[in-house]
């Protein structure tokens, strides 16, 4: 097995009312990356209380394996409490302290960094110091024979980010994905103008990419690659492309940043060339806001076909 991994926050999303959805982004990526057909992890970490056991159910009940959600015995399973305004776009107030901020490596997590073929990581599991697996997985992808892809899906969450952790997370990664207001952020706190500040700051410019969503407007993909003249020195070669957006009823936009992340690195590493990741990564991203919460059931074949692609 060859997974993709997603690191950080599994957690419940807790909606009006107490409904209750699995949730959090590492764990909604590796999710859609199991319904796009890979194999993928969860890196996380749940309390020994009964919301941990039904996170574990969920994890499982959804096809993912719960074998690198650790169990810690001091800190409660985390929550969110969910609030939707009148566009269906969620804001978040989080339970601080909770087990997902302790995640620790261990040596199922070596094992694990020997064989994945990518790794997904945000902010908010660096909320009070960048874990330990956060690091060794960014830094192991890269320094293997068979290098890896690392994937900065930045998902700012109120106040818990810092220019560190942003600067940090960027120099580390191949891919870095932000929607527009993260891309405001970007150019107060470390003075990035555009899609191509982001990229020229990263560590792997062979194969540097940033992806800009931009909900109902579609995305914008910039990406910069490394190449030889006749002398042998390098040449950067550059090409920006914007995909539209998809109509969409909306229902909630939870986890659609998540899925289309996860859309664009799975038909990357089948092979697809990027447009291709984007026009798919759009179209199932607007299917995913027409359901509850971030896991929903969608049909990649019926996607596929609604993007011209099969």
């Amino acid at each position: 097995m060859n997974p993709i991994v997603g690191i950080g926050e599994v957690l419940w999303d807790v909606y009006p009312g107490g409904r209750k959805v699995a949730g959090g982004a590492p764990f909604n990526f590796a999710f859609h990356c199991h319904q796009l057909g890979h194999d993928s992890v969860i890196v996380s970490r749940v309390g020994t209380d009964d919301l941990g056991r039904e996170l574990r159910e969920r994890v499982r009940a959804l096809g993912l394996s719960d074998e690198y959600i650790q169990t810690d015995p001091d800190h409660p399973t985390g929550t969110v409490q969910v609030a939707l305004d009148a566009n269906k776009v969620p804001t978040y107030t989080i339970t601080e302290y909770v087990a997902w901020d302790y995640i620790g490596w261990d040596e199922k997590l070596e094992s694990l960094l020997k064989t994945a073929r990518a790794a997904c990581f945000g902010t908010l599991a660096q909320r009070f110091g960048t874990p330990v697996p956060v690091h060794r997985f960014a830094e192991g992808l890269h320094q293997r024979e068979q290098l890896g892809l690392v994937v900065f899906d930045v998902n700012l969450r109120g106040r818990y980010f810092t220019e560190e952790i942003l600067r940090w997370g960027i120099a580390m990664s191949d891919w870095i994905k932000i929607n527009s207001d993260e891309l405001s952020v970007l150019s107060d706190l470390l003075e990035f103008q555009s899609l191509s500040d982001t990229v020229s700051s990263a560590k792997s410019l062979g194969s540097g990419v940033a992806i800009l969503t931009r909900g109902e407007l579609g995305c914008e993909v910039y990406r910069q690659w490394e190449e030889k003249d006749s002398d042998g020195d390098p040449l950067y070669s550059r090409e920006t492309f914007t995909e539209p957006g998809v109509s969409a009823k909306v229902v909630d936009t939870v986890g659609a940043g998540d899925a289309f992340t996860a859309a664009m690195v799975c038909l990357h590493l089948e092979g697809r060339p990027l447009r291709e990741c984007a026009k798919f990564a759009t179209h199932y991203a607007a299917r995913v806001c027409e359901y509850p919460g971030g896991t929903p059931k969608i049909d990649r074949a019926e996607v596929e076909r609604a993007a011209g692609l099969k």
